[in-house]
């Protein structure tokens, strides 16, 4: 069974990449990238680290897992169709 943990990663991933992409491209004001890029790394390393770890995550899950933003709901649901991944994770 996929952990709740992980599905909070996946979303805070993809909502600090596009509050980081909306603060370049219109005020880009410092402070806001200074709390939101360290927290959008550490919430993709969380992603990508718990996918490499999961013994049987697919090849292409673990590749997924290395696109930032959408990575982590791509992980989700590849091992959702791998019930031996799902599993584990």
């Amino acid at each position: 069974m996929l952990t709740r943990s992980f599905r909070i990663a996946a979303l805070v991933e993809l909502v600090t990449l596009v509050v980081l992409f909306a603060n370049l491209a219109t005020v880009n004001l410092q402070p806001v990238a200074s709390v939101v890029g360290p927290t959008h790394g550490c919430a993709y390393l969380v992603i990508v680290l718990a996918t490499w770890r999961n013994g049987g995550a697919p090849r292409a899950a673990k590749l997924a897992a290395l696109l930032p933003g959408v990575g982590g709901y791509l992980v989700l649901r590849l091992l959702a169709t791998t019930p031996a991944a799902a599993d584990e994770s």
